[in-house]
């Protein structure tokens, strides 16, 4: 009796992971912002990332004992739990279809893991309580990602490891507050980049990214976004968004089951500011 199993198709499992695993890293903004940690069997489901304070330097005189400074740590725990999509697929809606039905849903489940990510990290921009820019009940302007940077260079982050990420709708008021309402196309560099390309790119030495993947807090058109250092947050991985497939004789189909192991924290909260902000158009 010959018929098609898992082990004569063995060799569409490769193009599957591939392929979800490309789009995962090409879709999600977040995982390349913030703080990577990767965990391998038999490590447990948690991470303990331990934070030292900054120490700062005092004058002695001379004969004079230097005094002690006690250092004393704090600690974030990333922990994991996973995130997971199946459906089966029939033989009949596999052979029949004129795309690779496998593939497309690889690319799906890969795509809906990767925003689950990003919109796990983005919601804990909430969390950055120690500076807050902007209000829920007005509109962005390039003056408070200005003010955003400068709380953060003032605690001595340092603006090349730092991010600035939007919703859409958020990022339209900047760009309008950028180029005189779309109406002034030669103010500089900066507005005309943001007339032509429709992004606005760096603003005030840290490059702003826009998602739609960013939930509002509960009320239409207000966004809780954020500019942040790398420190800010932290993503824990058990080894990289997965697709496996498995027969199911039954149902005459098989199982396409995508998942992921990760946590996501907030490591030093203060390294982050949330910018709150009003859409005009939402």
């Amino acid at each position: 009796m010959a018929g098609s199993t898992t082990a004569s198709l063995d060799d569409l499992l490769p193009a599957i992971v591939a392929e979800a695993q490309f789009v995962a890293s090409e879709r999600s903004i977040m995982r390349g912002l913030v703080k990577n940690y990767n965990l391998g069997a038999g490590q447990g489901k948690t991470v303990t990332v331990p934070v030292y304070p900054k120490q700062t330097a005092a004058g002695l005189t001379e004969g004079q004992e230097i005094s002690n400074t006690e250092i004393a740590t704090t600690s974030s725990i990333l922990t994991v739990s996973t995130v997971a999509l199946r459906t089966l697929v029939t033989d009949l809606a596999r052979n029949q279809s004129a795309s690779n039905v496998v593939a497309d849903v690889g690319r799906l489940f890969g795509e809906a893991i990767a925003r689950k990510i990003d919109a796990d990290l983005m919601g804990k921009f909430s969390e950055f309580t120690t500076n807050t820019v902007g209000s829920t009940t007005s509109t962005i302007s390039a003056a408070t990602v200005f003010q955003a940077v400068a709380k953060l260079k003032a605690a001595g982050y340092d603006t090349m490891d730092m991010a600035c990420v939007l919703h859409p709708a958020i990022a339209y008021d900047l760009k309008a507050n950028l180029t005189n309402t779309f109406a002034n196309p030669n103010g500089g560099d900066l507005q005309n980049e943001a007339m032509r390309a429709g992004f606005v790119g760096m603003l005030a030495g840290v490059p702003v990214y826009e998602t739609g993947n960013m939930a509002n807090n509960g009320t239409a058109g207000d966004f809780v976004g954020g500019v942040f250092h790398r420190d800010a947050l932290g993503l824990a991985l058990v080894g990289d968004i997965a697709i496996e497939t498995q027969r199911r004789a039954s149902y005459l189909g098989d199982d396409i089951v995508g998942y992921a192991h990760y946590g996501v924290g907030a490591l030093q909260e203060a390294a982050g500011v949330a910018v709150s902000a009003d859409s005009s158009i939402l």
